[in-house]
């Protein structure tokens, strides 16, 4: 179970374009669509529902220290995602890594891992998408709203079409991605510049509120584990707060490495992974702090609308029409994150079809699209079903627990590489490692520890299903099990068992 892929077997993989009978993407993509791609799933839900949550529930105007703090433990781990994905561009991201690091069971824990986050992650933020379009359009919330429905058809809808665009082809996914963030990040931008003119001193002052007790209720399962295992005193507010609140934004953070996933369609991997991850979480962090500041700003925080905090924010300052450009910016900002998240669980189901651990059948690639279309539609179908059929905000911390359990495996992966592969060619290397490296997996773990106790259970629900399926499947049929080349194996085709 601990046995390594080989650095010259995933380089190889990396390296095949399709056209020598081997597996392999085409690579059509630069640095600015990386950045697209990468803008495109971290700017949404976050920036248009948490800010206004967090800072009513638990930070005050300290919202915007929260953003920052997230933004930070966001960026040492993109850091350590840079190194991994300029070294070895291949996708799969985390999944990869971890299988020529750490072993093959770690590598399926992450995979499996991963394949939920963004599942879960596209399928939540599909039934936003649905909200905001019958909020925005009039449309019957029986069809489009999140209660009172028994099926949703705008996020089935959705993630169909999408995941049709997803198949089509990287480039039409990457050149509508590139238009969704064009559109959102300027209504971004405007938020903050039209924002500003409506800011009173007076609502940022305390900035810090002072500590205060929780509701009560939120004990049981229901409480952060770092509550559970050392019995504090469940507090909002205060520094404590803007900590507390550090770790459910982080949320908005997360889907960043699906960039690192599309190292095998990018042309200068090298050079634009770096470009693409330290892109993304720079110009995301800045809008995050912008448009925080701004909120908490117009309008006392308690007074902050749960559902829709930037437009009731304007409707407050008699700057109702904003409201109207928000919602625009929250439907393309919604479908770019949908887009995104497609796009990266068709490139590491690809991956793990490729080496085996789930049957390799799935894993081709058709002739005219470059794309894997089988996997891409397995996992389209699977989140419509979700997307249609259940309602997941209570599911929706379980998006956090498997992003962040992926940073810590690439953290803990970027020393463990240097000191088996010293000769491996790095062209960009994590600073003052294996320091940055460690502090980067412990704020992770960190931020896991203030997730729920009921979220930990359900996420090691889905671990156990994943054991099973690798245990009695990908343990014994994996490429490495049967001593199989990565050189050799033809496209589509598993090789003969020796």
């Amino acid at each position: 179970m601990l046995r390594t892929k080989p650095i010259k077997d995933v380089m190889a993989q990396s390296e095949a374009d399709g056209s020598d009978g081997r597996l392999g993407l085409k690579r059509h993509l630069r640095a600015r669509d990386l950045t697209g791609f990468g803008i495109g799933i971290v700017i949404g839900t976050g920036i248009f529902t948490l800010t206004g949550i967090e800072a009513r529930d638990s930070a005050g105007p300290g919202v915007v220290v929260s953003f920052a703090i997230a933004g930070v433990v966001a960026l040492l781990a993109a850091l350590c995602y840079a190194e991994l994905a300029s070294s070895v561009p291949t996708a799969g991201s985390a999944y990869t890594y971890a299988y020529a690091t750490m072993g093959e069971v770690v590598a399926w824990i992450i995979g499996w891992d991963l394949l939920l986050e963004f599942a879960l992650g596209a399928a939540v933020v599909a039934r936003g998408w649905s909200g905001y379009l019958a909020e925005l359009l009039g449309l019957p919330t029986a069809w489009f709203g999140e209660e009172g429905s028994i099926v949703n058809l705008g996020a089935i809808g959705i993630v169909l079409l999408l995941g049709v665009v997803a198949i089509v082809g990287i480039r039409e996914s990457a050149r509508v991605t590139n238009l969704l963030v064009l559109v959102k990040v300027a209504i971004c931008v405007f938020i903050v510049a039209a924002g500003l003119f409506f800011v009173k001193a007076a609502n940022l002052t305390p900035f810090i509120p002072s500590s205060q007790p929780a509701d009560a209720g939120e004990d049981g399962i229901k409480q952060p584990v770092t509550q559970a295992l050392f019995g504090l005193e469940p507090s909002v507010f205060g520094f404590v707060g803007v900590l507390s609140a550090a770790a459910v934004v982080f949320f908005a953070y997360t889907g960043f490495e699906a960039v690192a996933n599309l190292g095998e369609e990018t042309r200068r991997p090298k050079r634009d992974l770096t470009l693409g991850l330290i892109g993304t979480l720079l110009i995301s962090t800045v809008l995050y702090i912008g448009v925080s500041v701004v909120l908490v700003g117009m309008v006392p925080y308690t007074e902050i609308d749960r559902g829709a905090p930037i437009a009731a924010a304007f409707n407050a300052v008699g700057a109702g029409w904003a409201g109207v450009l928000v919602s625009i910016a929250a439907v393309a900002g919604l479908t770019s994150v949908i887009l995104v998240d497609l796009v990266a669980m068709g490139r590491i189901g690809f991956a793990i079809s490729r080496d085996g651990l789930i049957p390799p059948a799935v894993a081709r690639i058709h002739p005219r699209w470059g794309t894997p279309y089988r996997i891409s539609g397995v996992m389209t179908v699977a989140v419509a079903l979700l997307a249609g059929f259940l309602p997941l905000s209570a599911l929706a911390d379980l998006v956090s627990i498997g992003a962040l359990c992926a940073f810590v495996i690439v953290s803990i992966a970027v020393p463990i590489l240097r000191r088996r592969r010293p000769d491996l060619e790095r062209p960009f290397t994590v600073p003052f490692s294996p320091v940055l490296p460690i502090v980067s997996a412990l704020a992770c773990l960190y931020l896991m520890l203030n997730l729920s106790v009921e979220t930990w259970i359900r996420f090691g629900v889905w671990m156990a299903l994943g054991a099973l399926i690798y245990v009695g499947y990908g343990y014994r049929r994996n490429r490495l099990a049967r001593g199989e080349a990565a050189t050799t194996e033809p496209a589509g085709e598993p090789a003969p068992t020796p």
